[in-house]
């Protein structure tokens, strides 16, 4: 059936006859990614006041090829859609209907944005924040303490620590995930999937939020992972993230008897690095930042112990 649609397409003069002439075939071939996928094509050609045979030239595709891309039956390599976007005079994403070009507010609001530094960024989510009502105005925002990081950082046991020193309860939030679904965090993965455990996550979180106005939270490596999560996290405690090096992390995870997160790669070192740059980025967003690399637990806990004791206004 492709094939002749194909043809059908090719042969006519504009391809619009043929297409109205096929579109029963069109409709049954096509399938609704590669649809939407040619009807932004066809917008996005319309919007510039261009013509398939000027588009096609400019991207150095054949004619027929476009066509069939702009009708949901041509399903086109990656590089042929940059070609293509190159000749649209937008962006892959904006190609592939990314949300941020859904709408022309959208696409002005990210030009705006565009190449801004992140402290700019920052100023900006923090102004919407304000502008559109979600900004923390939660007075128990400064009692809250979030520890944050990759697994090994210290995050469980220097918690513990610091809760005993403020004198307020600790809460572990993979325990707390585990209680809500009644199976280990593995168990959760394995059976229900990843968007179920940020479900959970988000539930566990937000549950933590409503019971405790002091508390020390030790958060997952990966709830960072989830922008609203992590919104939540960021709007309702002071959130710390305490780094270390790759090695330390590793070296850490495996003292407890625990290598399970690396287990099944060759090249542990160098996921756990790529892991670690990945998350870096959304971690340093955090309030405050404490290293604990090259030092002892007593060193890490009296720097985490003098900034926590700072943030709500005790005496160190």
């Amino acid at each position: 059936m492709n094939e002749h649609v194909d043809a059908v397409l090719a042969t006519a003069p504009g391809g619009h006859r043929a297409a109205n002439a096929a579109a029963p075939a069109v409709e049954a071939a096509r399938n609704p990614l590669l649809a939407a996928l040619g009807e932004r094509v066809r917008n996005l050609r319309a919007q510039r006041g261009l013509t398939r045979k000027a588009v096609a030239i400019s991207a150095d595709v054949s004619e027929r090829h476009l066509a069939n891309l702009e009708y949901g039956i041509g399903n086109a390599s990656i590089l042929v859609l940059q070609q293509v976007a190159g000749a649209l005079h937008c962006s892959l994403a904006e190609l592939v209907g990314d949300v941020t070009t859904s709408s022309p507010e959208w696409l002005l609001i990210r030009e705006l944005l565009e190449n801004r530094s992140e402290a700019d960024l920052r100023r900006v989510r923090v102004a919407l924040g304000e502008l559109l009502g979600t900004a923390s105005v939660d007075p128990a925002r400064h009692r809250r303490i979030a520890l944050v990081g990759l697994r090994g950082a210290g995050k469980s046991t220097l918690g513990q620590m610091l809760a005993e020193d403020l004198e307020v309860p600790f809460i572990e939030l993979s325990r707390e995930i585990e209680t809500l679904a009644g199976c280990s965090v593995r168990e959760i993965h394995d059976l229900y999937g990843t968007n179920a455990y940020r479900r959970y996550e988000r539930r566990a979180l937000e549950e933590t939020i409503q019971i405790y106005s002091e508390v020390v939270i030790a958060t997952p490596g990966g709830i960072v992972s989830d922008p609203a999560t992590f919104n939540e996290l960021l709007a309702h405690c002071t959130t710390v993230w305490l780094q270390a090096a790759p090695e330390e992390h590793m070296g850490r995870v495996a003292a407890q008897g625990d290598t399970r997160p690396m287990a099944a790669s060759k090249e542990a070192m160098e996921d756990l690095r790529r892991i670690l740059n990945g998350r870096a980025a959304f971690y340093s967003k955090a309030d405050l930042s404490v290293d604990t690399s090259g030092k002892t637990l007593a060193q890490s806990f009296q720097a985490l112990r003098a900034m926590a004791r700072q943030s709500i206004g005790l005496n160190a």
